[in-house]
């Protein structure tokens, strides 16, 4: 057992079973032996890759389409462009690479960070150079007074998550314990649950519903700002539009692990409820699009167009691997159905280029 996995045994031994956004937040996020707190996990040598790392065009068509969101809404002088988790940097450096383009945007725009890993501070502040930065350890610290404009790109996923299992009686959640001096999932003593009374509807007895606390109000934040101040934001993410089923998941160097077998050494991840998402930002005043593929979003942007031209002045394998990063980006198979995006806009904005007005 890991070292985090003996605090956690040692915890669950003296207090009782762990619930799973508790035991999340041990792995992810410990101090002296967290995942995020001890290593740089993105790219080939990490243990995941997100879409900021496969191609530059990723980070192009995000910033262009906030880049049109700026214009619809005026131009603004001043605004604060954001980006929760933002890994290395290489999406924010994108965005801004492509926004210079676009006369007074990036004079226009003051850079910050939410990111809690000193770590990873280091890393961004390297990937983007004598930009100025302002950092954050959490989104309610970003200034209230100015436009926002934001990318959330695979921020959602990895925030903790409890889990319920729909039994006779209501839900049972379920917990981390201990067995023959390991970690194991078992099940609370069922009740009911508030917060999924509408879902006895649409479940069975044996479902896994997924509930993440921080998600809604998160968002809430960020749409209480666009809705007050103006802006625009962009959450990109793995899920679907109403959690069901078990989607808690870890992976190592690639690879699919066992989430409970070495805390602390692998990244932990949920697919993110879109649903909730969407309705934390309406009750907050802002307007939602629809929920829409990645690979959609990217094409309705015009990623295949910029693909074309960045082919052009490329051959052999560097071709070849930009051919199966636009692929990989796009393709229904790959990221381009798993990953779907939504957009907050103030109430009564245009949608951002390449979302359509949610009817809900």
């Amino acid at each position: 057992m890991t070292e985090l996995g003996q605090v956690i045994a040692r915890t669950v031994a003296t207090d009782g079973p762990m619930r799973l956004d508790q035991y999340m937040a041990q792995c992810l996020l410990h101090p002296d032996y967290g995942y995020y707190a001890t290593r740089d996990p993105f790219g080939a040598g990490g243990d995941f890759t997100t879409a900021p790392e496969i191609s530059q065009m990723y980070g192009e068509m995000l910033g262009l389409c906030l880049a049109q969101v700026w214009m619809d809404q005026g131009q603004p002088a001043a605004f604060v462009l954001a980006e929760p988790g933002p890994g290395r940097g290489t999406l924010m450096s994108d965005m801004l690479r492509v926004m210079r383009s676009v006369s007074g945007m990036t004079q226009a725009a003051q850079v910050h960070l939410i990111e809690a890993s000193a770590h990873l501070r280091k890393v961004q502040r390297q990937t983007l150079g004598d930009q100025p930065i302002t950092w954050h350890d959490s989104i309610d610290s970003l200034p209230a007074d100015l436009p926002l404009f934001m990318v959330a790109n695979e921020f959602f996923d990895a925030l903790p998550i409890r889990q319920f299992q729909r039994v006779e009686g209501g839900w049972a959640e379920r917990q981390i314990g201990l067995a023959d001096g390991e970690l194991v999932l078992g099940l609370a003593p069922a009740g009911a649950v508030s917060a999924l009374q509408d879902r006895l509807a649409d479940t069975a007895p044996g479902d896994v519903v997924e509930l993440c606390p921080a998600a809604p109000q998160i968002v809430t934040q960020i749409a209480r700002r666009i809705a007050a101040q103006g802006g625009g934001a962009i959450i990109v993410d793995y899920g679907d539009w109403r959690s069901l089923g078990d989607t808690f998941q870890a992976l190592r160097d690639h690879q699919p692990v066992d989430p409970l077998a070495e805390p602390g050494l692998a990244d932990l991840t949920a697919h993110v409820d879109f649903e909730q998402l969407a309705a934390a930002a309406r009750d907050a005043g802002a307007d939602v699009s629809a929920m829409t593929p990645q690979g959609l979003l990217l094409e309705r942007l015009g990623i295949t167009a910029r693909a074309q031209a960045l082919a052009a002045r490329m051959q052999g394998t560097a071709l070849e691997n930009h051919i199966a990063a636009h692929r990989r980006l796009t393709h229904p198979k790959e990221m381009g159905q798993l990953f779907k995006t939504v957009a907050i806009v103030p109430a009564g904005n245009a949608m951002p280029p390449g979302f359509n007005r949610s009817e809900g």
